[in-house]
């Protein structure tokens, strides 16, 4: 596996009829695919997040849409960005994530993490729990997932999950990638460090150089090589040939947060904002701005959302062009 260029898709408020939906999804994952893209990812939510928009806005079951993205596309992976673990029992995400790589023939990766947004919750019925109780929850899970992707059995008593000699069969491969995403530079570059093929490193920019050093440290605490554990960044991209246009779009963005004149922002008052995520302007302007920003700090690929408009047919396709030559030797 490798994941150096990624697509997700965060937003479904296309403005089109619950029964248009799902084909607007369809036809950013083709044309991912044909734009070089790695993989292609939803979230795992069933409320809109606060950042991208209100609670109520559409939103789709993970597995039930990548299962139908595998049917509708060739060669591109596909995963969740992150499948919360709160969701769901550890065991059956073994299974879900396993008839998803035999759907798609080989192209799932289980993206995964300890879950955080408390309103879905509440809402749905699940225990949220403390943080480090989320936290135990996400450690146990993966000693009873890794295994069960490995074709092994699982016997496992644990303060939160129990399993007796479950099976996970039938599977076209033993080596289903683990991606963890996550910021937490103690107990999710540490899991990272054990469990994972790959992690998803969301924090601002600005943050990357004392995350890669406390994930180089976790790696160091358990003898692993880092080159050995794939990286990525999660960007916000706003790209659009006309780069005025862009950057309209990311001022009404950060006018939603309460941010109205970047230019006005101190530089370390702006590193604390979410547009220290974000990268807009022409597709060589945002080019120029993930390789400095981010794969000059030693990330390895980047995962981008077009929340503004990646449903319109061509964005995709424009940030794929503009960005695959960075990624991809």
């Amino acid at each position: 596996m490798s994941i150096r260029l990624g697509y997700q898709m965060p937003n479904f408020s296309y403005g089109v009829a619950p029964k248009d939906l799902f084909p607007a999804v369809i036809a950013q994952a083709r044309e991912a695919e044909a734009a070089g893209f790695d993989a292609a990812f939803v979230m795992d939510h069933f409320y809109q997040l606060p950042v991208i928009g209100e609670p109520n806005e559409p939103m789709l079951e993970a597995y039930t849409a990548l299962s139908g993205l595998a049917a509708s596309t060739e060669r591109i992976q596909l995963s969740a960005l992150v499948t919360g673990n709160t969701y769901r029992n550890p065991a059956l995400t073994a299974k879900t994530v396993t008839t998803l790589d035999m759907v798609s023939r080989g192209r799932a990766v289980l993206g995964i993490g300890a879950g955080w947004f408390e309103l879905e919750h509440q809402a749905y019925g699940f225990e949220f729990g403390t943080f480090t109780e989320r936290f135990e929850r996400l450690e146990e899970a993966l000693q009873i997932i890794t295994p069960m992707l490995r074709g092994q059995r699982s016997t496992f008593d644990g303060k939160w999950y129990h399993t007796n000699d479950a099976m996970n069969e039938p599977r076209v491969r033993d080596d289903l990638p683990i991606l963890l995403g996550g910021g937490g530079e103690k107990k999710t570059f540490g899991m990272a460090a054990r469990f994972a093929d790959h992690l998803n490193i969301i924090c601002n920019a600005s943050e990357l150089p004392r995350k890669l050093d406390a994930l180089h440290a976790r790696c160091d605490e358990v003898g692993r090589d880092p080159k050995t554990l794939e990286t990525s960044f999660l960007a916000f991209v706003i790209v659009d040939e006309d780069g005025d246009r862009a950057r309209k779009a990311q001022a009404e963005i950060l006018a939603r947060q309460g941010i109205t004149d970047l230019s006005a922002l101190p530089t370390e008052s702006l590193r604390r904002t979410i547009a220290d995520r974000q990268f807009a302007g022409t597709p060589d302007q945002v080019a120029e701005q993930i390789q400095t920003r981010v794969l000059d700090q030693g990330i390895d690929g980047i995962i981008v959302n077009l929340v503004t408009n990646g449903h319109e047919s061509g964005t995709v396709e424009l940030a794929g062009r503009a960005l695959s030559p960075l990624v991809h030797a």
